[in-house]
């Protein structure tokens, strides 16, 4: 089932003397974790916004094109209506982070919302532990590291409850094992809830074995979608310059040299257990 739908999107900002995204068309089935990546300003940030509707009602500008999201047309469904179905996490936690404590600021948007104060309580207290920091909840966010931060940030969106939660770029500020550990927890969150993830994203070494769908944008469209492997794999990845996995380079570099393997990994893991059963073959 789509929750996605894009259609022949154009998008460009007041003032704009060109589109932002143009022609984008595209289809996430519901539970998908993809990732969305490509050169700086290729339109991933914009695209984002799109979804949970901050475009067209906050930003204004002019949207072509068809979009629907769980369902909602996003041209005639609020912002408020959207929030509903659609979380963001921006790229820096502190955009989002105000309050003068974790639960407070985990509780902002359920009291938007209205909710009974055993709800907001419940769902608080739920997030908390889903983000594994429920030891932080009286700290003041602007004490916190990155990391606790970005994890915060993921606890404020995921009290909401959404059925799409959308990343843009959450690593950015932290080292490769607080980004390892954020893509973990979020991967738990798609697995366990099925919520479907959209993660913008350059580390593809750390994210690429948790996801299930691949986007590629340059100059301001979609120039590749489809699973990790061929996607990773293919001529076109490797002359637009995004960060190919490493695993899928050694691959390619193997494949030059004559030596095949079974498929193209993707990650590490899938790399120690192809390069195993090469091993393990020309040793029978």
């Amino acid at each position: 089932m789509a929750i996605i739908e894009a259609k022949n999107l154009t998008y460009t900002y007041p003032g704009g003397t060109q589109p932002a995204i143009k022609g984008v068309s595209l289809t996430i089935e519901k539970g998908d974790f993809v990732i969305l990546t490509g050169p700086s300003g290729c339109g991933k940030t914009t695209l984002c916004r799109c979804f949970n509707g901050l475009i067209p009602h906050f930003y204004a500008g002019r949207l072509e094109g068809e979009l629907k999201v769980a369902k909602l047309n996003v041209t005639e469904s609020p912002i408020y209506e959207m929030a509903c179905h659609v979380g963001l996490v921006f790229q820096n936690p502190e955009n989002q982070l105000f309050a003068l404590s974790v639960e407070k600021d985990v509780a902002f948007g359920l009291e938007n919302l209205g909710m009974p104060r055993d709800e907001i309580r419940k769902r608080v207290d739920w997030a908390l532990q889903m983000t594994d920091i429920e030891e932080l909840r009286e700290r003041a966010p602007h004490e916190l590291s990155g990391g606790q931060q970005q994890r915060v940030a993921i606890a404020c969106v995921l009290a909401m409850q959404p059925e799409v939660m959308v990343l843009d770029e959450p690593t950015s500020f932290l080292d490769p094992l607080g980004a390892q550990k954020i893509f973990e927890v979020i991967s738990e969150l798609n697995r366990q809830l099925g919520i479907t993830v959209i993660l913008v994203e350059h580390r593809l070494d750390l994210a690429s074995k948790h996801a299930n769908h691949v986007v590629i944008m340059d100059e301001r469209t979609i120039v590749l979608d489809d699973k990790p492997r061929e996607v990773f794999d293919s001529e076109s990845a490797r002359l637009i310059g995004v960060g190919i996995p490493k695993a899928t380079k050694l691959w390619q570099m193997l494949r030059q040299n004559g030596i095949r393997l079974d498929r193209a990994p993707v990650n590490s893991e899938e790399a120690i257990q192809l390069l195993r059963g090469v091993l393990k073959r020309d040793r029978g």
